[in-house]
């Protein structure tokens, strides 16, 4: 690794041939210093990164690539979006859109090594893939990056070009829990058995459920992200202390990143491991807790697209879903509002219109109740959405459109 001045950087990028692509770190550990940097130095690429936050170049020359489609991305009209689940996400790096470039934000140098901190997920398998194409990986060595164990070590070998930055790392922005979060994460949690396995998606609802567990004692956490939540757990005595917190990124507060440096007890860990269903599937009493914009009396979720435009994508809920249905004990939850307040509509409706997220799962829940789906015939399924998962005032409609699709119901 050569520590060069940003302008012997750009000079490096700007002899880049072709219309490259590039693969930059995203959620909260953009390396927003380095691409700044490569858009002033080159006129036209193609930037992959997964839920972008925050400003990205926004010009002609730059086209922006997906699969999973963050606020920095969501609307622009030079997105293009790739459909797939994110344990499978490395394989399209590696064989359908290799990356000539990886930029990532890491630690300081220590011992030989570097780490990739708080956003291991895609960039192992991007990095590789680019090195096996003679690509370029430049890393923005950041002091406020915690150093974390697992696969986001990196060897000092494996980065050719870095430059040295002292930006402090962004945070999520800091929503109060509303009262209907606060009952969802209390009816999710009385599904949780005792020594459970936690994966959370992102958002107020897994939050709420975090909260609701603070008194539980021997759970663990294989998930592909946590956020401050965890760090609440942690300090309440209620995570094993014998079992690591593993995750492949992680996004919170200044306090969450400062408990990360160099803690053993956090592995941060390839997409590849997090989110292969087999691997999930081992792990005993695994709960998969995700979101969703919308389900159906199929019991099918919507988590990625807003009337048809795409708004995130599959992310990892399709991965746990699987993996927690085959777990010894464990439970796969959607959990959401029964109604949008914005949109003033049931977030329960007969037939999903678009692509389906996921669907087979043991649970769907909202603050009007837990519906059972695992081991209900279609109908008895539809029935449970009904009754004790969708808002008092769709209930007679969706019974209604439910007897035209043809389910049997009360």
């Amino acid at each position: 690794m050569r520590v060069i001045p940003e302008s012997q950087l750009a000079a490096v990028l700007s002899g880049l041939p072709g219309r490259p692509r590039v693969v930059a770190g995203g959620n909260f550990a953009t390396p927003a210093r380095l691409l700044r940097i490569l858009d002033g130095a080159v006129t036209e690429y193609r930037l992959f990164m997964l839920n972008a936050q925050g400003e990205l170049p926004d010009r002609d020359g730059v086209a922006l690539e997906t699969p999973f489609v963050g606020a920095g991305m969501r609307g622009k009209s030079n997105l293009r979006y790739f459909p797939c689940r994110l344990s499978l996400v490395p394989l399209l790096l590696k064989e359908t859109l290799p990356p000539d470039v990886v930029v990532v934000q890491t630690s300081m140098p220590a011992q030989g090594t570097v780490s990739l901190g708080v956003e291991v997920n895609i960039l192992p398998a991007a990095i590789e893939a680019a090195r096996a194409r003679g690509g370029l990986v430049i890393a923005q060595l950041n002091p406020r990056m915690p150093y974390t164990h697992g696969d986001a070590v990196l060897a000092l070998e494996d980065v050719d070009y870095a430059i040295e930055s002292d930006d402090p790392l962004p945070e999520p922005a800091r929503r109060p829990a509303s009262a209907v979060s606060r009952e969802i994460g209390e009816r999710v949690a009385r599904l949780v058995p005792e020594r459970a396995t936690l994966q959370m998606g992102i958002g107020a609802v897994p939050d709420a459920v975090l909260a609701a567990l603070l008194d539980r004692r021997g759970l663990a956490i294989w998930s592909e992200m946590f956020s401050d939540g965890v760090l609440a757990l942690d300090k309440a005595g209620a995570l094993d202390p014998a079992v690591p917190v593993t995750a492949s990124f992680a996004f919170g507060g200044a306090e969450l990143y400062a408990w990360m440096d160099r803690n053993e007890r956090v592995r941060m860990l390839r997409t590849e491991k997090t989110n292969d269903p087999g691997l999930i599937a081992r792990r005993p009493r695994l709960v998969s807790i995700n979101s969703a914009l919308q389900v159906d009396l199929f019991a099918q979720a919507n988590a990625g697209r807003v009337r048809g435009a795409i708004y995130s994508g599959f992310g990892g809920q399709t991965d746990f879903v699987v993996g927690a249905l085959h777990s010894p004990g464990g439970h796969a939850i959607i959990a959401l509002p029964s109604w949008h307040p914005r949109a003033d509509v049931s977030t329960v409706i007969p037939r999903l219109a678009g692509p389906v997220t996921s669907f087979q799962h043991s649970y769907i829940v909202t603050e009007q109740g837990a519906a059972e789906i695992w081991g209900h015939d279609a109908s008895g399924q539809a029935q449970q959405i009904i009754d004790r998962a969708a808002h008092p005032s769709a209930r007679d409609g969706l019974r209604d459109e439910g007897r035209r699709l043809g389910f049997r119901l009360d």
